[in-house]
């Protein structure tokens, strides 16, 4: 997992193989040292009858750790495996060089030491909601639950740094966050390479404008475009605390709306394109309807870092680097 990038489906998965019969058991990497192919909490699972879906490692220790998982079918019992990845090995799988790594191989199902299917499956419905959780793991004793965004304080750390991991007293973090969204209102010029830029790190896009020359699956092959009003869209949409909103109209009829809609949302990043003379009106409409200091202050406008950008591509990087600061800082 990273953790949720690809909304992988390897819990689900597993799941579905305990219920059919066949047996699973999930793999998940607790810690890395140096250059390991796969960071903390990427996800192998393995059925009964050797199938397997996911990745601890790339490749390098994917064949010892399916054999440990069928034993571990066979015993109910988990295990911790350490795999130290030569150099040789890891310019294979396209790395610079070794590391090292530790996967926990626990079997799904029955046993007072083995994941509880109800647990994966409690889990599973949480990514499906999708609501952010982790699956917390002591390793001293095998006792295992499921923590909400907000009731741990270092379950909170790792969902907001979207890394899993191991603690200093001995639990398992794994983090399963709902997919990164970005949410962009005007599909104007600057849209089309931040939505190349977006996407390649990991986020979800949907593109609003009900200005049919704008909004064009030519201009934005592939993509999800909406044509209704944006407060309407937004509403659909139902944006949530893994979301961005992007407003680039630079038409206060469009982004207006949007914004108003964005502010009383639980989203972690709202950005305004314009100037300090466009957004310094901007406030005066939202202050006029209603809307608190603090409330307008979560805006980012100018949206970006200031880096200097001119040309729509470095303004994209301004505006992606500002999301990122955001949702990791």
């Amino acid at each position: 997992m990273t953790n949720r990038a690809a909304h992988d489906s390897i819990p689900e998965t597993a799941l579905g193989w305990h219920r059919d019969g066949k047996g699973a058991a999930l793999a998940t990497v607790v810690e890395t040292w140096g250059s390991a192919p796969r960071q903390a909490g990427s996800q192998l699972a393995v059925s009964g009858d050797g199938e397997m879906t996911g990745s601890v490692s790339g490749g390098c220790v994917e064949g010892a750790v399916v054999t440990e998982a069928l034993e571990a079918l066979a015993d109910r019992r988990p295990r911790i495996l350490t795999f130290g990845v030569t150099d040789e090995t890891a310019f294979s799988v396209g790395l610079a060089c070794g590391g090292t790594i530790r996967v926990l191989v626990e079997p799904v199902g029955e046993g007072d030491q083995a994941l509880a299917a109800p647990l994966l499956a409690d889990l599973v419905a949480a990514r499906a909601a999708p609501r952010a959780v982790a699956l917390v793991t002591d390793t001293n004793t095998w006792t295992r639950r499921l923590i909400p965004a907000g009731a741990d304080a270092a379950v909170d750390a790792r969902l907001k740094s979207d890394r899993s991991g191991l603690e200093d007293d001995g639990r398992l973090i794994a983090v399963h966050n709902p997919p990164l969204r970005l949410i962009v209102v005007g599909a104007v010029h600057i849209a089309q390479p931040l939505v190349a830029i977006a996407h390649t790190c990991g986020y979800a896009i949907t593109l609003i404008d009900p200005r049919a020359a704008f909004g064009s699956d030519a201009r934005f092959p592939g993509q999800t475009i909406l044509d209704d009003w944006p407060d309407d869209a937004l509403a659909t949409l139902a944006p949530d605390a893994r979301t961005a909103i992007v407003t680039l109209t630079h038409d206060p009829k469009l982004d207006d709306p949007a914004l108003r809609f964005a502010l009383r949302a639980p989203v972690f990043y709202i950005g305004a394109l314009g100037s300090k003379k466009t957004h310094a009106k901007r406030v005066d409409r939202l202050t006029a309807a209603g809307f608190s200091e603090a409330e307008i202050a979560r805006i980012a406008a100018p949206v970006g870092l200031d880096i200097g950008a001119r040309t729509p591509a470095e303004i994209a990087v301004s505006i992606m680097a500002q999301i990122t600061a955001a949702l990791r800082l």
